[in-house]
């Protein structure tokens, strides 16, 4: 017989949750990808920087007493040397060494010959006062070019009409000299197509320079030039007769408004074979006249009276 007086029993299981690992990998998988992210960024901006601009950035980081040249005149020590005697500089005299005798002698004095008793001059005192005099006369030049250009400038400031041209106005300091550039740009050139005359705005423009080049006493050149791909009616008058006859023109519209003959030292036309944009020699720009106010001093230096 069952007995039921016996007690049931009934288990309660409680599931519980795991317990909690914690976050930090992911603080570290974050800064991870930031990383990987930032170092794709910087490969991305290295690639689209010219050499140029890497240089400026490296020159930037690099120490400032670092010199890029060999010698001690143009690097750190500025010309001195270290030895155990101190700092000896390149330009002081030099130290007495047995069997070589030394001379006393100031750059530029007069010398009596022991042998004929005749006065001489020192070749070197005259050579360093001449290059002295050549500097001078080199630094008023390019302060007169900086004058000038400031002049030019002023001068199409002032004329309001100019300012639709701009782009077309060029002035810049070449190895050459002061050279002012007038051309072409796309749907606005300088001069009709085919002709030798220049637009009336250009006129003005041209006209506008020659209080400031009739002022200074340096040469002058005027080259024409033409952009490549330009079809000419005429087949006796193609590029080089063009561009020759708008330098020439340009030349009679200086000296209309004063700019004296003889400052005037090559008026030459060079077609297609000279283009400022070598990569493109089709572009507009290619066509231009440029008027170079020469470095070279004049026959007599400015100032100078008879």
């Amino acid at each position: 017989m069952a007995n039921f007086d016996q007690p049931i029993i009934i288990k309660r299981v409680k599931k519980t949750a795991h317990a909690h690992h914690g976050g930090a990998w992911k603080i570290a998988y974050a800064d991870f990808v930031t990383a990987m992210m930032a170092f794709f960024l910087l490969l991305w901006l290295i690639s689209m920087t010219t050499p140029e601009q890497k240089k400026g950035l490296a020159d930037y980081f690099a120490p400032a007493s670092v010199s890029e040249t060999n010698s001690g005149a143009g690097g750190v020590l500025a010309g001195k040397s270290f030895d155990t005697a101190g700092a000896k500089t390149t330009d002081s005299n030099v130290d007495a060494v047995p069997g070589v005798a030394t001379s006393t002698r100031q750059p530029g004095m007069a010398t009596l010959d022991a042998s004929t008793g005749e006065q001489g001059t020192d070749i070197n005192g005259e050579m360093r006062q001449n290059l002295a005099s050549n500097e001078d006369i080199r630094s008023k030049f390019d302060a007169e070019f900086q004058a000038a250009a400031a002049s030019i400038q002023q001068a199409w400031q002032a004329m309001p009409d100019i300012s639709t041209i701009s782009e077309n106005l060029i002035i810049e300091e070449t190895p050459e000299g002061l050279n002012i550039v007038i051309m072409d740009q796309a749907g606005r050139p300088m001069f009709p197509e085919g002709s030798r005359y220049p637009f009336e705005i250009t006129r003005r423009a041209i006209a506008a320079l020659a209080p400031t080049l009739q002022r200074l006493p340096n040469q002058i050149t005027i080259s024409g030039h033409t952009a490549s791909g330009s079809k000419y009616d005429d087949p006796n008058y193609g590029a080089w007769e063009l561009s020759s006859d708008r330098a020439t023109t340009v030349r009679g519209l200086l000296g209309e408004f004063g700019v004296p003959e003889d400052h005037f030292n090559s008026v030459n036309g060079r077609a297609t074979s000279d283009p400022l944009f070598p990569n493109d020699p089709y572009l507009s720009g290619n066509g231009r006249v440029e008027i170079t106010l020469m470095h070279a001093s004049p026959p007599v230096p400015p100032g100078f009276a008879y």
